[in-house]
């Protein structure tokens, strides 16, 4: 779970551009977005009793929903509150797009309080991501030879997804281990396959520590949540959840320092996830990107890769079935 401020969760406003019918209007749907800087990012655009509304994810963090959304003449407007820890009003951006085909041309501005300009306007862009097939009969799907994505011994086939931080990952007594120091000086690293892959099966087990905080990211694109939840209310961003987009329907943790077992099925942006023998998510269709993906393009191969920059957490076992075409 990668961390970021939250826009406050209010109804979306009525405007002009709300009274468009859905086959009318060029923003609804869902986007994948290339944010400022070059990192990962989603929008959707909704319409609902005749009144817009849209979410989105900001790199980091969770898909959360906006402030107001508005259409005024051939431009959508979205607006995103943040608060500070007391709760009061810290910074508003506005997120303008105008439509172009399947492209959206995007700039983003940000207030202060007081709503003085800070900073510079972005631009970026978005695009329209394709509706989600029907979903595979698993019973159906074709898997390969199984590849051994650890070897027990070492980091071979691994290496850290950004170079010059610190690297908490090794292998222990046939384990690896990710061990994390809290440190002002210390930026610790995720790790990632050198092999990418597609479509597939990945079977692994897993051993939280106090307060592990991680996660399996699926082509470097969708992450499975990693958490020490046992015991917590079922929320889309514990044990086994696609964080912040999809809640597990049954919770399946083991306690504490258990190792627990997990089975995760992707075929045709559909994902399935068996805890511990239980399945908690049901060949459920994928709507994006989530929070920390190296890409919002769900259509290119991808890495496995773990994170690490949040907590300790050990992985072992971990063996990829790629579905064959």
């Amino acid at each position: 779970m990668l961390l970021a401020l939250r826009p406050l969760t209010i109804a979306a406003v009525f405007s002009l551009g709300s009274l468009l019918n859905a086959a009318d209007n060029p923003f609804i749907g869902r986007w994948a977005l290339t944010i400022p800087g070059g990192g990962a990012g989603w929008l959707g655009v909704e319409s609902k009793d005749g009144a817009l509304s849209s979410s989105v994810l900001w790199g980091g963090g969770s898909v959360t929903p906006t402030t107001s959304t508005k259409v005024d003449g051939d431009t959508l407007i979205v607006t995103r509150e943040q608060k500070n820890k007391e709760g009061k009003l810290a910074a508003t951006e506005t997120i303008t797009a105008k439509a172009e085909g399947d492209v959206l041309k995007l700039t983003t501005s940000n207030k202060n309080a007081a709503g003085k300009e800070v900073g510079k306007a972005a631009e970026f862009i978005g695009n329209r991501i394709p509706a989600v097939p029907p979903a595979p009969d698993l019973a159906k799907v074709k898997f390969g030879e199984p590849v051994q994505l650890l070897n027990g011994k070492d980091l071979s086939g691994w290496r850290l997804l950004k170079e010059g931080v610190d690297n908490g990952w090794s292998v222990v007594d046939g384990v690896l281990e990710n061990r994390v120091v809290k440190a002002k000086d210390k930026h610790f690293g995720n790790l990632r396959t050198d092999a990418e892959f597609e479509d597939f099966n990945l079977k692994t087990e897993v051993r939280t520590q106090e307060g592990s905080n991680s996660g399996i990211y699926l082509r470097g694109i969708y992450e499975v949540q990693v958490m020490e939840s046992y015991g917590q209310p079922l929320d889309s961003h514990h044990m086994g959840a696609l964080y912040s987009r999809i809640t597990p329907s049954v919770a399946a943790e083991k306690p504490l320092g258990e190792w627990q077992t997990l089975d995760i099925t992707l075929v045709d942006r559909h994902l399935t996830v068996i805890l511990n023998g239980k399945t908690i998510i049901d060949n459920a269709p994928v709507l994006g990107c989530t929070g920390g993906a190296i890409s919002s393009d769900e259509f290119k191969p991808g890495p496995i890769y773990l994170q690490g920059d949040h907590t300790n957490v050990d992985f072992r076992n971990m063996v990829l079935r790629p579905v064959v075409k």
